[in-house]
């Protein structure tokens, strides 16, 4: 699960990760009150003005601006609320914005340098240990140092039986170049941000850029922060903060019939029981010259309604050419998932593009008569090859 900024800074907050005193705000008079409010506890006179949406690159889109008077503050929050804001993360569509963060200016001057940096927090599956990543180079072009400079970008693992050692903390420092009260400061920023993602339950912590303030002071300037949704029962504050707005709608549906759904880019919309035979399915599509239109695992509870409900979300894209239902019946008995099949037909009535069925396994012999005996215009087959052959005729 995906939180926004000022969601992930709350947690940040909590681990004694240092943050810019920021709010969070709806409106306009919101964004006003919160910036003076920042203004009262601070003293500053600069503001970042920060659009909140699931996706980064939030700047290059005008959808981050820094205001020098309370006025600007008014202007800017006016200006980026309510906007479509296209990100090179978000697609030529863009994602509306809903909320903002308003945020201490901390990039004043002083007596040394304003710096930034990059790290995150997250899991090396190969070796079952985390890794803490980070780079000298950070900000808005750290995919283009990765690209071009990847000697820049260093990484820590840390041992999940020890977490963070201090030697550890005092590497990365000194590979970021710092020295002094800078050097201190990173030095409790680096496990403190450890021990955020750690008892989280996150599977990414993402700190770009973590900055170097004039007077010394490390802070999170940003904050990407994806939760495990599978520990999200052992933290229900964190669940609560879920913003659906931010999600594919059919994605959305989908969750409430505990269906796992994934939209994916192409023609031929499947529903399968099982994530390794949906991967399965979806390899011989594409390798029979289709393209899988979604991931759909209607899981080892499906009934008809399930089943239903899954048509209905497969038929919602415009671009599905075609309905590839392949099920094993095995816990999902087949027999069900036709009865699914007749419904959807029986309930949304004409289904004017071509479906292929393929059920093995238990009770698929009463599945097959069940849909004989339906009338429906349904092709079957018996092997998963068969199954992909008869897309690829009928798309093609």
């Amino acid at each position: 699960m995906n939180l926004h900024e000022y969601q992930a800074k709350q947690i940040l907050g909590k681990f004694g990760v240092t943050l810019p005193v920021g709010y969070m705000a709806a409106t306009v008079e919101e964004a006003y009150e919160a910036a003076k409010k920042i203004q009262e506890q601070t003293g500053t006179s600069v503001w970042a003005v920060k659009a909140q949406i699931h996706a980064g690159g939030r700047g290059k889109g005008g959808g981050v601006k820094i205001a020098k008077s309370l006025d600007e503050v008014k202007q800017y929050a006016g200006q980026i609320l309510g906007m479509q804001l296209v990100t090179p993360q978000t697609g030529p569509q863009g994602k509306l914005v809903r909320r903002l963060l308003i945020e201490q200016g901390i990039y004043y001057p002083g007596p040394t340098p304003v710096r930034e940096f990059y790290m995150s927090v997250l899991l090396n599956r190969q070796t079952g240990r985390h890794i803490i990543m980070y780079s000298p180079d950070g900000g808005m072009d750290i995919e283009e140092v990765a690209a071009k400079t990847p000697e820049r970008i260093f990484k820590e693992e840390i041992d999940p039986a020890v977490g963070v050692q201090p030697f550890q903390g005092r590497k990365i420092a000194n590979n970021l170049g710092l020295e002094g009260d800078a050097y201190k400061s990173m030095l409790k920023f680096v496990p403190a941000l450890y021990e955020a993602y750690i008892q989280s339950d996150a599977s990414l912590f993402e700190i770009n850029p973590v900055a170097k303030t004039s007077d010394n002071i490390i802070m999170a300037a940003d904050a990407k922060v994806v939760l495990d949704d599978n520990a999200l029962y052992r933290h229900p504050e964190y669940a609560a903060m879920r913003d659906i707005h931010e999600e594919d709608p059919t994605e959305v549906e989908a969750g409430k019939y505990g269906l796992n759904f994934i939209k994916l880019d192409g023609n031929v919309g499947c529903m399968v029981n099982g994530a390794g035979l949906a991967m399965a399915t979806m390899d011989i599509i594409k390798l029979s010259g289709g393209n899988p239109a979604n991931f759909l695992d209607v899981g080892g509870t499906a009934n008809a309604t399930t089943v239903e409900a899954g048509f209905r979300i497969i038929l919602k894209d415009p671009a599905v050419k075609a309905i590839l239902i392949n099920i094993f019946g095995g816990i999902v008995r087949c027999d069900r998932v036709a009865q699914g099949v007749v419904d959807a037909y029986k309930s949304i009535g004409e289904i004017k593009i071509p479906v292929i069925v393929r059920l093995q396994g238990t009770n698929a012999e009463e599945a097959k008569k069940l849909i004989d005996s339906s009338g429906l215009k349904v092709y079957s087959a018996i092997t998963l090859q068969e199954a992909a052959d008869k897309v690829k005729e009928l798309v093609s």
